[in-house]
């Protein structure tokens, strides 16, 4: 029987963080943390701009579906507004969700971007080790629920969500990226 065989190489990392794929996993909620993430709004607001693109659902459903959204860490109440003896909460997202596909034709700008800055990253990601060693590997140890799982990759996921904060911190703090 003839053997085939290629070297594969790693290009790429998908990172699933489950509080967040589990709470936008319902399409309606990602739909939601969309909206959130352009301003604060309402329960209300919320369920009027939901039936604006035809999604007919009660204000108990979206309250559930923004309520899922808070407790995975996703949005917070961002102010407090009393009238009439009522208080109403306005809702903003403080994480955005990227779900896209890259055009087919792209990767090879891609990697090119990549490769002119992978040097630079790995020197960011040294002297983030050399910096913060002891507090990563505290970190990592926490994550491995067990010593089997100590080969699993959870310092490139600490990194990887390092770098992607410091990202956001450095392009999107101030509200939604002015791309779209």
């Amino acid at each position: 029987m003839a053997e085939f065989t290629s070297d594969v190489t790693i290009e790429d990392i998908a990172v699933r963080d489950t509080n967040v794929s589990s709470a936008v996993d319902e399409p309606l909620r990602a739909m939601i943390l969309d909206m959130l993430a352009e301003r604060a709004r309402s329960v209300a607001e919320i369920h009027a701009a939901l039936g604006e693109r035809g999604y007919d659902r009660t204000p108990n459903t979206v309250r559930h579906h923004v309520n899922e959204l808070r407790d995975a860490g996703l949005v917070e109440v961002a102010r407090l507004e009393e009238r009439g003896g009522a208080t109403t909460k306005y809702y903003r997202a403080n994480t955005i969700v990227l779900s896209y596909a890259l055009p087919d034709d792209a990767d090879a700008a891609v990697a090119a971007m990549a490769d002119e800055i992978a040097p630079e990253v790995a020197a960011l990601v040294a002297e983030l080790r050399e910096e913060y060693g002891e507090e990563i590997d505290r970190i990592v140890g926490e994550m491995a629920p067990c010593e089997h799982c100590r080969t699993q990759k959870y310092e490139t996921y600490l990194l990887s969500t390092v770098l992607r904060r410091a990202f956001v911190a450095g392009t999107v703090r101030d509200g939604p990226a002015a791309d779209g």
